[in-house]
């Protein structure tokens, strides 16, 4: 009965707060727990500051976000790959991989990724450009009303251990550890897309990545997206911090390759890498996925010493198999689709020696590895077969006869042995009443 009586309660807060557009002042109360990003900090933006809301708060975001995803159109932002249904960290690897493998089967090409990095994004979200974005996206004026509500007048405090700070009250931002949050930067940065058929601009929340394709050494419109990525950034109060910002060089031209001018942002020059760590991928500039591979086995292999412990402490398999689970195989697996089928023998080889290593110490049978990228691979490509405006969907196409897709054309190996090539293979070996399955 108080359950009731108190859902009834807060059904008649929430209710109010929409029908109104405003929210409840105590709701917008958040301390701000800062979290280090790295072992060693160095400066304030090594910290990502978390705010603690109240659950009812948290209740009533999740109600907001059914409302907004509802009005927001299905192609909204393709390229965006973060909080959206049937989309992954894999999908935007994917997409970014295959367009620059397909640019690299031409002649005198190669390609240019930049990964941005943004200082404190969410922190400078401002409602009042947030608003007319909103609009243009077709909410309501009371759902936005309420959003720009939900914005500002928010009063915050930081706590660091047991020392607490004044209460300053904010009206910039989206504080990161609320549930509204991310969702409402993703629609705030939907329109940063790219300029030019050339350039292609990947995004998974705040993590952005601008690919620029390069033929006959032309950079002109890479250079140009740049310069409007940093002009756009200007418009919507955000900050490229062109220290952590990266840029890898996919170049196979037997001449030439040492040639490329640095990149400069806001007068800064962008730092050139061989291998960066893309949505927890380690992508290199020769495309080969042993640095990946090999600091994911080393990673496994110390977790297999807790498995052994498990063992000795006389823990139920089950228990030990949920631990392999979580802890060892989602090392070895992330990403599995993106690197698997493009990665050597002698990788793979590596991967499954420490499988059969935790099958022995659990005394069981672990799937493979290469059976378990093709059930996943086929249960990926089934789903954007559903989804229309998936943008990997125009990548499979059936032949006339509609028993077959049509194979995706490639002169190198590199291509070929990508995901999606791989995927089509995959498809066309099963029975054709599967296809759609």
């Amino acid at each position: 009965c108080r359950g009731r009586d108190l859902a009834d309660v807060f059904i008649s807060i929430y209710n109010t707060s929409l029908s109104c557009s405003l929210v409840p002042s105590c709701f917008k109360a958040a301390t701000i727990v800062p979290i280090p990003k790295q072992l060693n900090v160095s400066c304030l933006n090594d910290f990502r500051p978390v705010a603690l809301t109240p659950i009812p708060a948290k209740c009533l975001e999740r109600l907001v976000i059914k409302h907004i995803r509802a009005a927001c159109p299905p192609p909204l932002d393709s390229h965006q790959f973060a909080y959206r249904k049937n989309r992954s960290t894999e999908d935007a690897i994917a997409i970014v991989l295959h367009t620059l493998l397909e640019h690299l089967e031409n002649r005198n090409t190669y390609a240019r990724l930049l990964f941005v990095d943004y200082s404190s994004a969410f922190n400078t979200i401002r409602p009042y450009r947030l608003r007319p974005k909103l609009h243009q996206l077709g909410l309501n004026s009371s759902l936005c009303n309420w959003i720009t509500d939900f914005l500002t007048n928010r009063r915050q405090s930081v706590r660091v251990g047991k020392n607490t700070s004044s209460t300053l009250v904010v009206n910039t931002g989206a504080p990161q550890g609320c549930v509204l949050s991310p969702l409402l930067y993703t629609l705030f940065t939907y329109d940063c897309i790219s300029s030019c058929a050339s350039n292609l601009i990947v995004k998974f929340a705040d993590d952005t990545t601008v690919l620029g394709l390069i033929s006959d050494n032309d950079e002109t419109n890479y250079r140009t997206e740049v310069q409007q990525l940093e002009s756009w950034c200007h418009d919507n109060n955000l900050v490229l911090n062109a220290k952590k910002t990266k840029e890898i060089i996919v170049d196979f031209r037997r001449k030439g390759h040492s040639n490329h001018l640095p990149l400069f942002i806001g007068g800064g020059e962008v730092e050139r890498v061989s291998s960066f760590k893309f949505l927890g991928v380690t992508v290199t500039e020769d495309l080969s996925w042993g640095n990946h591979t090999t600091l994911a086995v080393r990673k496994a292999q110390q977790r297999l010493y807790y498995l052994r412990r498990l063992r000795s402490a006389h823990i139920p398999r089950p228990l030990m198999l949920n631990f392999y689970n979580c802890a060892i195989s989602s090392v070895l697996m992330y990403g599995l689709l993106v690197w698997f089928p493009s990665c050597t023998k002698a990788d793979q080889q590596a991967l499954q020696r420490v499988v059969e290593e935790a099958g022995r110490i659990i005394a069981t049978t672990l799937p493979e590895i290469s059976n378990i990228f093709r059930t996943r691979c086929l249960r990926r490509v089934h789903s954007i077969l559903r989804d229309q405006y998936h943008p990997a969907r125009h990548l499979f196409h059936l032949l006339p006869s509609g028993r077959r897709y049509r194979s995706i054309q490639a002169r190198t190996s590199r291509l070929a042995n990508s995901l999606y090539p791989q995927a089509v293979r995959l498809l066309n070996s099963l029975p054709p009443l599967s296809h759609g399955q």
